[in-house]
C-alpha cells in the first residue's frame, strides 16, 4: 500500500483532498467492515491509523491483531486488556462487550478523522474525561469538511441503543 497509513496519508495533504475523496475513502473502509460483518468478524480496532492507502487513493482496513471470529455477533473480552477508548462505544468501555455494533461506532469516529483530516477525536480530553462525556451523550462536533449529511451518518454510528450496521451505511453513500 504505497501511501501508507490513512492518519499520516490525511495529515500529510490537509487541504488538499477535496470533500469527495475523503467520501469516497469512508466508503472504502465501510465496504471493507461490511465484508468482515458478513464473514463474522469483528474487527475492534477501527480507526484511520489501521487503514492504508494505495496509489489509487483506495484504503483498505488493516491491523487485525484485536480481530474476533465471533458465532453470534459478539465478544466479550477478559478484564485488563487494553482497548483504544477514543474510538470505543458504551458497551466496550463499560462492559468489554464488543459486536459489529461496536465497530460501526469506531467506524463513525473513523469518518470523523477523515472529515478532520487527521485531527485525534476529543484531542485534549483523558480517557476518562472520553467515557464520562460519551455517558452522558455527548458527542464528537460536526468537522467543517463534513455535510449535515455526512455527519448524519456520522452522528447515526454513535447510538448506543441501536447501530445501524454496515450494509445500512452503504445505502446512504
Amino acid at each position: 500500500m504505497e501511501n501508507g497509513c490513512l492518519l499520516y496519508y490525511l495529515q500529510q495533504r490537509r487541504g488538499k483532498l477535496g470533500r469527495d475523496m475523503l467520501l469516497s475513502m469512508c466508503q472504502d473502509v465501510c465496504e471493507g467492515m461490511e465484508y468482515l460483518e458478513r464473514n463474522s468478524f469483528i474487527h475492534r480496532d477501527l480507526a484511520a491509523r489501521n487503514c492504508l492507502v494505495n496509489a489509487e487513493h483506495i484504503v483498505k482496513v488493516s491491523d487485525f491483531g484485536m480481530a474476533r471470529y465471533v458465532i453470534d455477533d459478539e465478544y466479550i473480552s477478559s478484564s485488563g486488556a487494553k482497548f483504544p477508548v477514543k474510538w470505543s462505544s458504551p458497551e466496550v468501555f463499560h462492559f468489554k462487550k464488543y459486536s459489529s455494533k461496536s465497530d460501526v461506532w469506531s467506524f463513525g469516529v473513523l469518518m470523523w478523522e477523515v472529515f478532520t483530516e487527521g485531527k485525534m477525536p476529543f484531542e485534549s480530553k483523558s480517557n476518562s474525561e472520553v467515557v464520562r462525556e460519551i455517558s452522558q451523550g455527548n458527542r464528537l462536533y460536526r468537522p467543517h469538511l463534513a455535510s449535515h449529511t455526512v455527519y448524519k451518518v456520522m452522528y447515526s454510528c454513535w447510538h448506543e441503543v441501536c447501530c445501524p450496521i454496515f450494509p445500512v451505511i452503504l445505502l446512504y453513500y
